[in-house]
């Protein structure tokens, strides 16, 4: 049987694709809100307030979420996410139509879509395992890579040229149309239930006790612990890479938001690249190699190269490797994550490490700004990128990294 005619890939498919239709409608609706805020405030720290209110809640969520991944019925979950997502879309879209939308209306949908947000993640991850065999893991992990970069290809250039022909309510209302074609998708698939498990009936207990239990079981295997502790120091200096861009080429290009926008959209190609390949090709065997080798990678020709360069093909050339790397690491790292830990305890696992992880690269965000201006902003991101490599490359002398997949045994049916 080949990998495309496996039924839980064919499945698996249909969700993604439903899945890249909503992205694409979502990122158009963000789009025509950030020219809204700033048509309405002109004020940069209102877009900055936006974005962090709809990441905090992802971020301090996904445990108690990933609590409830494992106990509920995951399909119900993803269903759910997305209904929440569309009805804070179409309440925004009532207000602008009454003419009573407010910038405060925006901060608390967009704590409402991190909210839901925070319940997608680790149920979509975690309905891999169960709808597909091991050896499609990294085939998968692609696929969800270049769902997000296909939305940053294509949405901003699609709401350009739809905006003046039918304003943002137009937006709006074709991103509540795409969020039609999640629910079918989701509506038509089978998204098997995980097999009960030995650890996972061990885990039951009180709804903070079990909270509790992903972080525990992260602590209690040394390979799992030693990849979430590389990823922990090397996010700080990947968010200083990722932050740090923008001000850069803004302060050092004529033209800057547009070249801003062109190296943007180089890096959102990069993406598009980096996930199809992988999607393709399945990845290294090894999958420790993607993921070491993709973030020295992206340190070195995406961060450093960035801070190195002061022309926009140069900028460009950076972004696009810097995009490029990570569904290579991503992707090798949750696969990993998805055949090493039992199914049915997935959702607390990975919300877990999610939580451990992202909270170096929120506190890498808020201190590159006032890095950068005490070091300016090449040395800051040059320093940032060689670090990053630094790191990534002595995961291979961690004998826990290295030799994880060694150490740690795939769990069955992962």
């Amino acid at each position: 049987m080949t990998p495309s005619s496996h039924p839980g890939m064919r499945h698996f498919t249909a969700l993604w694709l439903g899945q890249v239709i909503s992205l694409l409608g979502s990122a158009m609706t963000w789009f025509a809100f950030t020219l809204w805020a700033w048509q309405k405030t002109e004020q940069a720290s209102t877009l900055t307030t936006i974005s962090f209110f709809a990441f905090l809640p992802t971020v301090l969520l996904t445990p108690i979420a990933g609590t409830f991944v494992d106990r509920w019925n995951r399909k119900l979950v993803m269903l759910f996410s997305d209904l929440g997502a569309a009805l804070g879309t179409l309440a925004a879209l009532l207000l602008l139509l009454a003419n009573k939308l407010e910038i405060w209306h925006v901060y608390i949908i967009s704590l409402l879509a991190g909210f839901f947000t925070a319940f997608q993640y680790p149920a979509y991850n975690a309905a891999i395992a169960t709808m597909l065999p091991k050896d499609q893991y990294m085939r998968a992990e692609g696929m969800l890579g270049l769902a997000p970069a296909i939305s940053t290809v294509f949405a901003p250039l699609t709401a350009a040229a739809l905006l003046p022909r039918i304003g943002i309510i137009g937006i709006m209302s074709l991103d509540l149309l795409t969020f039609g074609a999640a629910f079918t998708s989701l509506l038509l698939v089978r998204v098997p239930q995980p097999a009960a498990s030995e650890i996972g009936a061990q885990s039951r207990g009180s709804f903070w006790q079990e909270t509790a239990f992903g972080f525990r079981y992260i602590r209690q295997r040394a390979s799992l612990r030693g990849l979430v502790i590389l990823f922990m120091a090397a996010n700080f200096f990947l968010a200083i890479g990722a932050t740090l861009m923008a001000p850069l080429i803004l302060s050092r290009a004529n033209h800057g938001e547009a070249a801003l926008a062109s190296v943007q959209s180089v890096g959102a190609v990069g993406g598009l690249v980096g996930g199809a390949i992988l999607s393709l090709w399945d990845g290294p065997k090894r999958r420790i190699h993607g993921i070491l080798l993709g973030g020295a990678g992206a340190c070195l020709l995406g961060i450093t190269w960035l801070g190195m360069s002061s022309t926009l093909l140069m900028w460009s050339i950076g972004s696009f490797f810097f995009s490029f790397f990570e569904p290579f690491v991503e992707g090798g790292n949750l696969a990993m994550w998805l055949a090493k830990v039992e199914a049915d305890v997935q959702g607390r696992v990975f919300s877990a490490r999610q939580l451990l992880v992202q909270l170096p690269y929120l506190l890498g965000a808020f201190a590159s700004g006032y890095l950068a201006d005490w070091l300016g902003l090449s040395f800051m991101l040059v320093l940032a990128g060689l670090a990053g490599l630094a790191i990534f490359l002595f995961g291979y002398g961690m004998r826990v990294v290295r030799q994880a997949e060694i150490l740690l045994p795939d769990q069955p049916g992962g």
